[in-house]
């Protein structure tokens, strides 16, 4: 299966939709810390919880769909680490929850078909921090000469293949690939802030008619300020309880948002809605289907009949 730009991006938006600090005291990290992986390479995965860390699980939901735990027909575990053996099925979403529904800060890996990819930090950095990105290719020479591009726009060509941003800043973040003489790598989100105002919000899809509850949070005290929720870089409302709650949502409320409040602005995070499933055949075709599909089913309607119409015949017999 072929996949297609906007999977990659949706899923790599998600590495933001949870602080470092996640809800549950619990806090994923990743070595090598990257986003993107040639395939056959290793990746280690730790849940690393504040307090007791019995019930966590590290757990996935890959860009095909699947939901499950490490050790159930992906990665080792090793102690409080999943060692995960990397192929492109294995890209998606990474996170650790607890028995109770906790859940950390989320992940995002990426395994590409092509031979070229973008080496970035997978966790936020802070701002004034030196960060560092490789264009890779999987054959030799590996670090040809790349062009680096931010949002689709290009920002550098380097003949080492690395572009190093020596102090980040708010306005560094964004979407990132590089390519070279060998092809061209996926996208990568780099997330920079100083983690003081968050925006907690759903890290997996949501089903239409959900009800979500997205929260502005600060770090500090009160946790629970005035906040303006943007979508799409748009202002859609301003809560007082620093809660904004979607009743019902639909595919419409699916898009980028972010939070404002006094003390500064969150990370934008993607919010994906999935449609309900819906019957597309009609209700006499589905009937003449299974009819036609069940001869078994089609004698014992037709039996039924000639028995309701005997039974009528006689009833009408007993009457004259």
């Amino acid at each position: 299966m072929e996949l297609t730009p906007l999977c990659w991006q949706l899923l790599l938006l998600s590495t933001l939709v949870y602080s470092t600090l996640g809800q549950g005291g619990a806090y994923l990290s990743i070595s090598p810390d990257r986003s993107q992986f040639f395939k056959y390479k290793s990746v280690s995965l730790s849940c690393e919880v504040q307090g007791n860390s019995a019930g966590w699980r590290l757990k996935r939901y890959t860009v095909y769909g699947e939901r499950s735990d490490c050790g159930r027909k992906w990665g080792k575990q090793q102690g409080s680490s999943c060692i995960v053996s990397l192929m492109p099925s294995d890209s998606g979403v990474y996170w650790c929850e607890s028995g109770s529904g906790e859940h950390s800060n989320t992940v995002n890996i990426t395994v590409p078909v092509g031979a070229v990819i973008l080496e970035s930090p997978a966790l936020p950095v802070t701002e004034g921090d030196s960060v560092t990105l490789r264009c890779r290719y999987q054959g030799t020479p590996s670090d040809l000469t790349a062009d680096f591009y931010k949002d689709g726009s290009l920002i550098r060509t380097e003949t080492t293949g690395e572009m190093t941003i020596p102090a980040v800043s708010k306005s560094d973040e964004g979407l990132y690939k590089c390519t070279n003489s060998e092809g061209e790598s996926p996208e990568s989100w780099m997330t920079v802030t100083d983690g003081a105002v968050i925006l907690e919000s759903p890290a997996l899809p949501v089903t239409e008619g959900d009800s979500v509850t997205l929260r502005c949070r600060y770090q500090g005290t009160p946790s629970d300020l005035t906040a303006d929720f943007y979508k799409d870089g748009s202002l859609i409302r301003t809560e007082t309880t620093g809660e904004m709650t979607i009743p019902a949502v639909s595919k419409s409320d699916e898009g980028l948002y972010k939070c404002t409040n006094s003390e500064g602005e969150s990370p934008e995070s993607w919010m994906t809605v999935t449609a309900v499933p819906v019957l597309s055949m009609s209700l006499p075709r589905l009937l003449c289907s299974l009819l036609l599909g069940s001869p078994y089913l089609l004698v014992t309607i037709i039996l039924l009949v000639k028995c309701c119409r005997s039974r009528t015949q006689g009833d009408r017999v007993e009457e004259e």
